[in-house]
């Protein structure tokens, strides 16, 4: 299977209401696992779980864009001003870990969805040793909750949140996730 549609919501339950966790887009390969009153429980080509309506799907296998050279940082910086979006993966709206995955995605590289998988599937590099495109991770209690491409010089990418309309910005590393800076990676 596949979608059929150009973004169709993925949710945490068969639910409008539940959670968006991620979005699949048009062509994007995908197996169902279950179906159920007319949505249909799905995984993704990067191994990620969750519910989209049934007539977002469309037969065929589907496909990701072709592995290609590139930047991921300018792939992000496609994004710059989009604003945040939990769970969004596009233009229209993008969470933290949705940009450095669709980055590589560009790219034809597959990573990880979620920050806290993105920073166990990079190498841990030393601060001194960080260079522009690895990735540093953020949280506190033990738990990566956010990811930015390190730009060098005290500076990221990300979206970010945090503020109302804020969403995809490159700048100095605020002091309140430098506080929180648990590492930086490199995929």
């Amino acid at each position: 299977m596949r979608c059929g549609v150009e973004v169709a919501p993925v949710r945490a339950e068969p639910d409008d209401g539940a959670e968006l966790v991620t979005q699949a887009l048009r062509d994007e390969p995908l197996r169902v696992e279950e179906r159920r009153g007319g949505w249909a429980r799905i995984v993704t080509a990067y191994d990620y779980r969750g519910w989209l309506h049934e007539e977002a799907l469309a037969e065929g296998e589907g496909q990701l864009p072709p592995r290609r050279a590139g930047d991921p940082v300018e792939e992000a910086r496609s994004y710059l001003g989009t604003r945040y979006l939990w769970g969004g993966m596009t233009a229209r709206g993008i969470d933290c870990s949705g940009l450095v995955h669709m980055s590589y995605r560009a790219l034809g590289r597959i990573v990880p969805r979620d920050a806290d998988q993105q920073e166990q599937a990079g190498v841990e590099v030393a601060a001194a040793e960080a260079r522009p495109g690895d990735l540093v991770t953020y949280g506190e209690a033990g738990e990566c909750t956010h990811v930015a491409f390190w730009l060098g010089a005290g500076r990221i990418l990300h979206a970010t949140g945090r503020e109302e309309g804020l969403g995809v910005v490159a700048e100095p590393e605020p002091p309140e996730l430098r506080a929180i800076r648990r590492r930086l990676v490199r995929l």
